[in-house]
């Protein structure tokens, strides 16, 4: 009698462990992403983006579509300038920091928080932006994190005060650095679109949303092209602003709570997201960006206040 209760108790204990460790790894394989790639298109109006007539400037977001899901309302509902949208999608906080590149966020990124959680080398984290204040998004004021757990930059000609650079440089050099350091994640700034929006160049906004809609699939198809990325990377594309309506001065500038600030683009595409969507439902917003992040590459987000965007998700 003691030999089969003895072989009842162990047969339970084999059966609960074979549980377990099957439950950990359903947990642990979630998600298939092992890599994000955060790519911010500087500025552009959804007017001409994804609301423009027959999507004109954006073919190849278009034809990617049928892999990946548009969210039609996304929001920043913050400060609609260059470094508090980029803050606010890298660190799930709104704020109204400085926008030349003199104050670093409050808060720690993804990229920080995901370099101390995994213990990873920091060129395993890169900040790649046209425009070199945004060097700002490696740090953040807060004590326990200031100068800790940084990730690579590599912005503007060499660094925060050194000007910006043309976008082209901005895509050669993420491209190396994908190839040589086969980053987790990448946050890249095309800043094009902005700049000649500031200079009030209607045919070279256009043309620069139009190369950077080329620019869109260069990436994605360089990412297909590597063993590391492929099969396992998720690109998301959005904004940090809009730009004012026709009828608070038109696309020259940004920068105030108007709907043409305010309305932003968030494309995903990867191997976790609906395939074909457009997401019409739901308040989503910049800040939604950086929890989406950390649940696809889980860790947990200590300070973001965004929500994870699960109606994305298959």
């Amino acid at each position: 009698m003691k030999k089969i209760f003895m072989y009842l108790i162990l047969s339970v204990a084999v059966f609960s462990c074979s549980n377990d460790k099957d439950e950990t790894i359903r947990i642990e394989e979630k998600y298939q992403t092992k890599n994000v790639v955060l790519l911010v298109v500087d500025g552009p109006r959804i007017s001409e983006t994804w609301e423009a007539q027959g999507k004109e400037n954006i073919p190849n977001r278009v034809a990617l579509l049928n892999q990946g899901v548009f969210i039609s309302n996304f929001k920043n509902n913050g400060t609609t300038n260059t470094n508090p949208g980029h803050s606010a999608m890298c660190s799930g906080v709104y704020e109204n920091i400085k926008n030349d590149g003199t104050e670093l966020p409050g808060f720690p990124s993804v990229m920080q928080q995901w370099l101390k959680f995994t213990g990873a080398d920091k060129t395993k984290a890169w900040v790649i932006a046209s425009k070199d204040k945004l060097e700002v998004l490696n740090d953040c004021k807060l004590a326990d994190w200031k100068g800790k757990f940084q990730p690579s930059t590599d912005c503007g000609v060499s660094g925060n005060g050194s000007d910006y650079r043309d976008d082209v440089i901005t895509m050669t050099n993420t491209k190396k650095v994908m190839k040589e350091y086969s980053p987790n994640i990448i946050v890249i700034n095309l800043k094009d679109v902005d700049s000649y929006g500031h200079a009030n160049n209607w045919n070279e906004y256009i043309k620069a949303i139009k190369t950077t809609d080329a620019s869109i699939k260069e990436i994605w198809d360089y990412i297909q092209s590597l063993p590391a990325y492929k099969d396992k990377t998720t690109l998301i594309v959005s904004n940090d602003h809009g730009r004012h309506l026709d009828a608070k001065g038109g696309f020259k500038s940004h920068g105030d709570s108007c709907e043409g600030c305010r309305h932003i683009e968030f494309f995903a595409i990867g191997p976790d997201f609906k395939k074909n969507t457009i997401i019409t439902t739901g308040n989503y917003e910049q800040i939604d960006i950086t929890s989406t992040i950390a649940e696809l590459l889980r860790f947990p987000l200590q300070y973001g206040k965004g929500k994870v965007i699960k109606d994305a998700f298959k």
